[in-house]
């Protein structure tokens, strides 16, 4: 069981997961720190068009998070920065920081929700397929992504 409270992903401890994400990041896809793809700036996952989440475990640690932004489409957010820690995978985080972001981007009054990942992600496209995402057209020009998916809220 996860809480999910509003932080900052430039400031502990939502800044401490997102360094865990990139050095993941940085194994999976060798060079991709020397060419990390799209940026995602701190302020656009903030309200009042946008938010990042962190989810604490029951021993109030950090163990997940995860941002909305907007896009330039009407009614159209995207969720970036998707990450659950290691000890913490397998046990419904992902889902629950996921169903977490889309009742956030409701309450923020959007209409869809839009993601991307990599080819070595197959289990958080697994997770996306099974909460209703459907595959769509390449919407961005993340290079590492070959999957990019959207959801009706």
């Amino acid at each position: 069981m996860l809480t999910f409270r509003p932080g900052r992903s430039d400031e502990p401890p939502g800044r401490d997961l997102l360094d865990q994400m990139l050095s993941h990041l940085a194994e999976i896809y060798p060079g991709w720190a020397q060419n990390p793809g799209s940026a995602t700036h701190p302020e656009q996952m903030v309200a009042p068009h946008g938010v990042f989440l962190i989810g604490y475990d029951e021993e109030e640690r950090a163990v997940a998070c995860g941002g909305l932004r907007p896009l330039p489409d009407d009614g159209v957010a995207e969720i970036k920065r998707l990450y659950v820690a290691d000890d913490a995978r397998s046990r419904g985080c992902g889902r629950a920081l996921l169903a977490a972001l889309e009742d956030a981007a409701r309450a923020l009054g959007y209409e869809h929700v839009r993601l991307d990942s990599g080819p070595e992600q197959a289990h958080g496209q697994a997770l996306f397929a099974a909460a209703g995402y459907e595959p769509i057209a390449k919407y961005n020009d993340n290079h590492i992504a070959t999957y990019w998916a959207e959801k009706r809220l």
